[in-house]
């Protein structure tokens, strides 16, 4: 078996603001990292499918769909799945405590690693000032952020075309602007000072689409990023170490249209 085809086995993984339901969600790449990796434990932060979006337009091609079905099949399989949803995905915490299909629905929760530190998992949106005081700007803005998304797809398709990898325009703009990066350290610090209230040694979120692992204070702020920018994801190995995944820079577009042609017979089985 070839490094490219190896799949990977860790204790824990963490992903979040998947965006299933809108045109800037990477789900090729997504079901290309999927189809790599093994756990025993996955939990979904949060953002999962965007309900903000399907209220005003449906969107599901079948790669959505296959996303979905592989992580149903990953809990099948013997993986302990836990969704956390976010503020795009908010319908679900009507259903706290449920669980569908070997998937267990919560409002957060303390995840303790390999080697004994306990971890405030949540998806952030209850520490965004914008999202929780001021709902019709938090509309506004995710209506230019989608448009910021399609530029960006039409972006990496003429980069795939030219034959280049991939590369996140929204991602870019966001570190250069100081506004941005001024709301940014405000989140990381409120939601540090949470899991420092709640007495854990670290939180892992989503939310603000930056993947980042840090100390802030004696809180490890860990934030898995998402997969409509960076494509990122938090892996945990089995002696508790932590990792951040970045799979759009490890995989080419060419490893990964080869992958998904050799696994269209599983897909459709699945």
């Amino acid at each position: 078996m070839t490094t490219e085809t190896a799949v990977r086995r860790y204790r824990s993984l963490f992903i979040s603001d998947i965006h299933l339901g809108t045109r800037g969600c990477q789900a090729e790449l997504l079901l290309d990292f999927i189809r790599h990796v093994e756990c025993e434990q996955l939990y979904l932060v949060g953002d999962i499918v965007d309900g903000w979006k399907l209220k005003g337009g449906w969107f599901w091609p079948q790669a959505h769909n296959d996303v979905v079905q592989k992580i149903l099949r990953m809990a099948r399989k013997g993986t302990t799945v836990t969704y956390i949803p976010g503020n795009h995905d908010e319908f679900g915490r009507d259903f706290c405590g449920v669980h569908f299909g070997g998937v267990v629905v919560a409002r957060d929760c303390l995840h303790e690693t390999a080697d004994g530190r306990r971890f405030l998992v949540t998806h952030g949106d209850e520490f965004d000032g914008v999202v929780q005081h001021a709902r019709w700007l938090a509309f506004l803005g995710d209506w230019s952020y989608r448009t910021l998304l399609m530029l960006n797809t039409l972006l990496n398709r003429a980069r795939r075309r030219m034959g280049l990898g991939y590369w996140s325009l929204s991602a870019f703009l966001k570190v250069k602007v100081k506004n941005a990066l001024q709301f940014i350290e405000k989140f990381e610090e409120a939601v540090a000072e949470e899991a420092r209230r709640r007495g854990a040694d670290g939180v892992i979120c989503g939310h603000i689409h930056k993947a980042e692992m840090r100390k802030i204070g004696d809180i490890l702020y860990i934030n898995d990023g998402d997969w409509v920018e960076s494509c990122t994801a938090l892996a945990e190995d089995f002696d508790g170490g932590l990792q951040i995944i970045e799979w759009a820079k490890e995989r080419s577009w060419s490893m990964i249209h080869r992958t998904m042609s050799e696994s269209l017979p599983e897909s459709a089985a699945a």
